[in-house]
């Protein structure tokens, strides 16, 4: 479980998170929407203990990440705006390099990659090197590499940009059997579908403040809209209109 609480970081002058306050529960996908410069990133960093906050509170399974950032990053599976891969080795071997990081031996290491592998549907890539791959199976990979070691907090930016169609649908597959598993999933995209097909709870943010939050019917009946992408429109479009 996440849980945040009066949020605050600055920039100098830039008031990046104002009072950000919401859980993501064990068991459900939350998914974080907004508009470019809300505040996602800068929140995202500081659940990891990447980023020091000003004031407020968080908690990861109970522990604060400013106290012990070491325990909280073990309990969460993390997937970058940026996906990085070694391009000199194979899936296999990149998989298995991060399996052995997350101290498991050589048998454990050989049966998780295989579970993963099942689990994003790149049991064919295993044994190619990942230059060349296409964005949408170096995604596939790197988000094998965020679930190895089973987190039970899974934090994830973007995952679906770039993607097609089949990559789309396998990522979708693998959310909700890690849901089922009782992960903590933390979503941010601007893809309405995935939203819209994936999440149990929702959380609108514009210039650092959550605007909103609660099921997309919620949202939709707080915004009089007929679908959530109207009600996202609806939603930032009157907290701009305050902060004007």
């Amino acid at each position: 479980m996440i849980e945040v609480t009066n949020l605050n970081k600055s920039f100098g002058k830039l008031r990046a998170l104002n009072n950000v306050s919401f859980k993501a529960g064990n068991g459900g996908i939350t998914c974080m929407l907004g508009p470019n410069g809300a505040g996602k990133t800068s929140l995202l960093r500081t659940l990891l203990g990447l980023m020091p906050r000003d004031s407020g509170a968080v908690y990861v399974d109970g522990v604060d990440p400013a106290a012990d950032a070491r325990t909280v990053r073990a309990s969460i599976g993390f997937l970058p705006d940026q996906v990085g891969l070694y391009d000199r080795l194979t899936a296999r071997e990149y998989l298995s390099y991060f399996a052995r990081l997350g101290g498991m031996d050589a048998p454990q290491t050989q049966a998780r990659v295989a579970e993963v592998a099942e689990l994003f549907d790149i049991e064919s890539l295993l044994n190619r090197r990942t230059l060349g791959f296409s964005q949408g199976e170096r995604m596939r990979v790197s988000l094998a590499r965020a679930t190895l070691t089973r987190p039970r907090n899974l934090i994830l930016d973007e995952p679906t940009r770039g993607l097609d169609v089949m990559s789309t649908r396998t990522l979708r597959k693998a959310l909700l059997s890690l849901r089922a598993s009782g992960c903590c999933i933390l979503l941010s995209t601007h893809i309405m579908q995935e939203v819209a097909q994936l999440s149990d709870h929702i959380v609108v943010m514009a210039r650092g403040t959550v605007i909103a939050s609660g099921s997309q019917q919620q949202l939709q009946q707080a915004s009089d809209a007929d679908d959530l992408e109207d009600a996202f429109v609806n939603l930032v479009a009157t907290a701009e209109m305050e902060y004007a």
